[in-house]
């Protein structure tokens, strides 16, 4: 199949200045066909990971599952031979990509959930600038139901209280609690008008690439008859490190770092977070 190309320039400058940018037809419809099969039997058969984050009045659901890539061959396969990693690499303007882990979003037709507005970073287990998400709806979404994310946050200095996912799942493997030395989050969905948000209706190929720092939440208020499924993917550059995180972190990933002998202020790599891409003549410590 098709694989992703490298980004123009135009970009590369708007990923690092908003923190955010949508690629339009980057991903070819066979890859997406792949992907809503493995989503499919993902949902048939979660993972322990899987969370249902929200039930409305009718019994429509909000379900989240991650980490499940090498569950299922087609995420495997986008995973490593899609482009997917070079052109979050490139965008990071790194010398190397290695993956993180995965993420899978889905939502019953007409469900009105949002996320809650948050940064990824200071839930992982990793810190660094160099950091990508690749948010990737396999159907057709709305700008009104698209994720949005707040141009520019992802160079904000405050270190947030975020908000904590385990009153979302009542699972506490999910609880990270933040203390009095993170500044209260501010208040984006009451004063959308003072922030610039990013979304945009997507087709499935689409792809929104956004910084780990950047806020961003939504991809609710899903119209009667339109569902939500969306594929995420983490990717890590090459000033990031491994961190282990008082406030706790979600997921979770000490133990497993700590298994296959990687410790704080390390580098990604080696099978769990594999090196999937790397810029000629690039010099990689994994």
């Amino acid at each position: 199949m098709p694989s992703a190309s490298t980004p123009t320039t135009e970009q590369v400058e708007t990923f690092a200045a908003d923190g955010v940018v949508c690629v339009r037809g980057l991903i070819d419809l066979d890859w997406i066909e792949q992907l809503r099969v493995g989503v499919a039997a993902t949902l048939a058969q979660p993972s322990d990971r899987s969370r249902l984050w929200h039930t409305d009045e009718h019994g429509r659901e909000s379900r989240y599952d991650s980490q499940v890539w090498k569950t299922r061959p087609e995420y495997e396969d986008f995973i490593f031979n899609s482009g997917i990693g070079e052109m979050a690499g490139r965008l990071m303007q790194s010398s190397t990509a290695n993956f993180f882990f995965d993420a899978m979003f889905c939502r019953m037709p007409g469900v009105q959930f949002r996320t809650p507005f948050h940064q990824d970073e200071p839930f992982w287990s990793i810190e660094g600038f160099q950091t990508c998400s690749a948010w990737m709806p396999l159907v057709a979404v709305a700008k009104a139901s698209c994720l949005e994310v707040v141009r520019g946050s992802h160079r904000w200095t405050e270190r947030f209280h975020q908000h904590n996912f385990a009153e979302l799942t009542g699972d506490k493997r999910d609880d990270v609690s933040f203390d009095d030395g993170y500044v209260p989050f501010p208040d984006i969905e009451g004063n959308r008008g003072d922030y610039d948000l990013a979304s945009w209706d997507m087709e499935p190929g689409d792809v929104m690439f956004f910084n780990g720092r950047s806020i961003h939440g939504g991809s609710g208020n899903l119209a009667e008859g339109s569902e939500l499924r969306a594929f995420n993917t983490k990717w890590a550059g090459d000033d990031v490190r491994v961190i282990f995180r008082e406030t706790g972190m979600d997921p979770d990933h000490r133990q497993a770092m700590t298994e296959v002998g990687l410790a704080p202020g390390d580098r990604l790599g080696g099978e769990l977070y594999p090196l999937v891409w790397s810029a000629e003549g690039a010099s990689v410590l994994v």
